[in-house]
């Protein structure tokens, strides 16, 4: 079992499933959510049309999380989780954003997934700050490995230099082992 820093881009990574930084409609947005949906083709906007909207242009609350295919994607399947929006720390942002790296984890695991490989979730538009923000994905990571066997692998996938350090850091303060990974390494089908 492992926990792993890697840079680049989320959309090339041949792993069992990515996590999506949505919004709450699921249909497609800026940064990291974009550059899914752009990779994965129509399929994925098609799926995403289909899953029931719990309330008006609504298919997944925050904290939540939705499965799809992974389409074009090199990953069979993607997670669909929303993150809350950053307004000043007080306002449960800390758990709600746990919740989503704990239920991605959660359904990993019933649907017996070896691999996931997460974005900065809420960091983009959302404005979470990133150093807070990492701290969550590794305590959150690292406590889910202690008493779960699946996912074997867990990747946090920094969007440039300065998001990788922060998250080495933040598995190094928390004790967990890392490695540094460079795209050769997760081309090949995972799983």
């Amino acid at each position: 079992m492992s926990i792993e820093v890697w840079q680049g881009d989320i959309t090339q990574l041949a792993v069992d499933v990515i996590v999506n930084a949505a919004n709450e409609t699921l249909l497609g947005g800026g940064g990291v959510d974009g550059a899914i949906h752009r990779a994965a083709g129509p399929g994925l906007l098609a799926e995403c049309e289909q899953l029931p909207e719990l309330r008006s242009g609504i298919r997944c609350p925050t904290g939540e999380v939705r499965a799809t295919a992974g389409h074009a994607l090199p990953a069979r399947h993607v997670f669909h989780t929303v993150g809350p929006v950053w307004r000043d720390g007080r306002h449960d942002e800390a758990a709600l954003l746990a919740n989503c790296y704990w239920q991605s984890l959660r359904l990993a695991e019933r649907m017996e997934l070896e691999s996931i490989a997460f974005p900065a979730i809420s960091c983009g538009v959302y404005g979470y700050p990133l150093h807070q923000a990492a701290n969550i994905a590794v305590t959150e990571t690292v406590t889910w490995q202690k008493s779960h066997a699946r996912p074997l692998r867990i990747i946090l996938v920094a969007y440039n230099a300065a998001a990788f350090k922060i998250y080495q850091q933040a598995l190094a303060d928390a004790g967990g082992s890392q490695k540094n990974l460079f795209l050769d390494d997760l081309k090949p089908a995972m799983g």
